[in-house]
């Protein structure tokens, strides 16, 4: 019999929904049940790609001895960290706090008023029904010490991050401040394959997007190096899908080998940016493979029919990871005929496997790799055709703001690149379809055949913005604009802590939980705080709006320490502490061929560069007497000091590098 997970709109909910667990959502329901019970409640988080999250599912919630100690003894709530992640993000706090390993899944012990005071992650299931009988003990006899316990830990939580990391720094940024970050990138940079130096191996886009940045404002070589080499290793390797394209989530390596098999949006919706741009500046034709064939895989496998993207694939297929992906010398063999051998030394390959089971990762020699050639891309075709037979891995079929906006952002840098409509209409799809399906009063959070009712967080609006501000620069369709005004008034108003002058996660109309948090730091997704900051200071001077440039400065000015210091955990805040320093010209292009005329400065990798146009009249500030007569006009102007106006795109860059920062 299903339990109440089978009411649920998340694919990892419904994944757990026939578990003889008596599972709860996050709900009224079930924290009245653990005060009016006295019980334990026990929440456990996890998301429907990860492989671990399977394994104690299978183990553990699937075994009716342990669901029956689960369900005597605790109020058992499962929660998707991906459609909750205020909630992960409290409770994997707190297991941090315990001085446990964070990952997923995440196994937490709250008392009944929420408050956690156990926590881990995966466990086998014989240790985890020791635990649970161990746990239920324990809350019986020592009840008064483990209130005791969770009170501090709940006061830690409480405590705001900023009171911890904010400081009142210099406001005077200065590009020295850039160089020394670049030098602490480089000494933990992985001259060999790319990447900082560790493994686990994760791509941190923000990290490379500064770069790119560094060196469009400094010509550092080294910098330039450090990305390209970068970019090239991770297409060459076993993290990306050599046949259907996109990137998994991870390599468990330092070579970007053996990849933790999941394909998440947000991974793959960072990376298109970050090849667009570096193609802009390199015109590597494998950056321009890369992207074309990581686009061609969201538009095969993640593509809703009405235009959004879904969340993710599983990295398991029939029970084993990376099955899917992965094929032994036996199936090489057998599918190109003649032309195996050619297949099998340009993947890498060998009879007996080179990874595990016998099995092989396909990736490509990083000493001879090029464009693949026709005769390669046949063969590949074939390939792939054979592995459409197989039994694919899970869908998250979820629609999230956030990540879909994330996507929109790097289809219109994919845009800007190469100017290739399929690109546009792409994003155009996925905002209708947010519009349409997620954003009436507010901006909800998920969707999955309907809307789910949690309003969407910070992350949500923040990118949401920035996919706004990103479409008025390439369609000069001032509406785009008018909506990111719209809803960073909406932040501002019910997200911003007026005292500390930063972003709640979650609005003030939020169901509250035991602590409102504030995400500083940057990580595999950009910190929400970081992309707000430089929304403010994008939109402040788009619409001449001082105070949101001013907050923006402010922000980064309290954790300027931070990020000078440790760059790599807040890449994104050095993104825009980049633009800070090097301040963004206004390229104002009106008069009947100002969109030709985009297209033709777009191609050119202008980072610190922020664009304006109409072929009418216009309201906005920038725009406002600009336009002509007749023809067309390129205005090129920084912090309200223009340059006289011309008729070309190369006279405009040559006005663009003539500004000194």
């Amino acid at each position: 019999m299903p339990n109440r997970l089978i009411h649920a709109t998340s694919p990892y909910l419904l994944q757990h929904a026939h578990n003889p667990v008596d599972w709860y959502e996050w709900s009224s329901e079930a924290l009245q049940k653990a005060k009016a019970e006295d019980k334990p409640i026990l929440v456990s988080i996890g998301y429907s790609s990860c492989h671990w999250c399977h394994v104690m599912e299978r183990e553990s919630f699937e075994n009716k001895d342990i669901a029956a100690l689960m369900n005597e003894h605790f109020v058992c709530i499962k929660v998707d960290r991906e459609e909750r992640p205020d909630i992960d993000q409290v409770y994997m706090e707190a297991v941090q706090a315990m001085q446990q390993n964070g990952g997923w899944p995440l196994n937490v012990f709250l008392t009944p008023d929420q408050k956690p005071f156990y926590g881990g992650t995966y466990f086998p299931p014989a240790n985890w029904a020791q635990l649970l009988r161990q746990i239920h003990q324990t809350f019986q006899v020592k009840r008064k010490e483990i209130n005791e316990s969770a009170d501090d830990l709940a006061r830690h939580l409480q405590t705001s991050d900023l009171k911890r990391f904010a400081q009142q720094n210099d406001p005077d940024f200065k590009s020295e401040q850039l160089d020394a970050m670049f030098q602490i990138i480089a000494s933990r940079y992985d001259k060999t394959w790319g990447g900082i130096e560790k493994a686990p191996k994760f791509v941190m886009p923000s990290i490379w997007l500064f770069l790119l940045r560094y060196h469009a404002a400094t010509q550092n070589e080294q910098a330039l190096e450090m990305v390209t080499h970068t970019l090239r290793q991770l297409t060459l390797g076993g993290i990306y899908d050599q046949l259907g394209g996109g990137f998994a989530r991870y390599s468990v390596d330092g070579e970007w080998f053996a990849p933790h098999f999941e394909k998440m949006l947000y991974d793959n919706a960072q990376l298109i940016s970050l090849y667009a741009e570096a193609y802009s500046i390199t015109h590597d034709a494998i950056f321009k493979e890369t992207v074309y064939d990581t686009v061609g895989w969201l538009n095969r496998e993640m593509l809703h029919l009405s235009g959004g993207f879904y969340s993710a694939l599983d990295a398991d297929s029939e029970g084993m990871e990376g099955k899917f992906y992965t094929w032994t010398g036996a199936e090489l063999h057998a599918v190109p005929g003649n032309d195996a051998e050619k297949l099998i030394q340009h993947f890498q390959a060998t009879a007996e496997g080179n990874w595990e089971r016998g099995r092989n990762i396909l990736r490509r020699d990083p000493q001879t790799a090029s464009v693949e050639s026709a005769d390669i891309k046949t063969l590949k075709s074939k390939l792939l055709t054979e592995r459409s037979k197989r039994i694919r891995p899970a869908l998250d079929d979820k629609i999230l703001t956030g990540w879909n906006a994330m996507t929109i952002q790097g289809l219109t840098d994919c845009y800007k690149a190469f100017q290739d409509e399929h690109f546009l209409q792409l994003a155009l799809r996925a905002i209708s379809f947010l519009e349409e399906s997620l954003i009436s009063d507010k901006v909800y959070r998920a969707w999955k055949g309907k809307r789910s009712e949690t309003e969407g967080f910070l992350e949500d609006y923040a990118f949401l913005i920035q996919a706004y501000i990103s479409l008025y620069q390439v369609t000069f369709n001032e509406g785009w604009l008018c909506k990111a005004k719209t809803w960073c008034e909406y932040v501002l108003l019910h997200f911003a802590d007026a005292e500390e002058g930063f972003f709640f996660y979650s609005s003030d109309t939020s169901e509250a939980l035991i602590a409102r948090k504030k995400e500083i730091f940057d990580n595999v997704i950009p910190g929400s705080n970081s992309v707000m900051a430089r929304n403010l200071h994008q939109l402040g001077i788009l619409l001449d709006r001082e105070e949101w440039k001013a907050q923006a400065r402010t922000m980064t000015t309290k954790l300027l320490h931070l990020i000078t210091s440790e760059p790599v955990y807040t890449c994104h805040w050095a993104v825009l502490l980049s633009e800070l320093i090097h301040e963004p010209a206004e390229v104002i292009i009106a008069g009947s061929d100002a969109l030709t005329l985009r297209e033709e400065l777009h191609r050119h990798y202008l980072p610190f560069t922020l664009t304006a146009g109409s072929t009418v009249e216009s309201i906005l500030p920038l725009l406002e007497n600009r336009l002509p007569e007749t023809g067309t006009l390129i205005y090129v102007c920084r912090n309200k000091t223009c340059r006289l106006p011309v008729t070309t795109v190369p006279e405009a860059l040559e006005q663009i590098g003539n500004f000194k920062s």
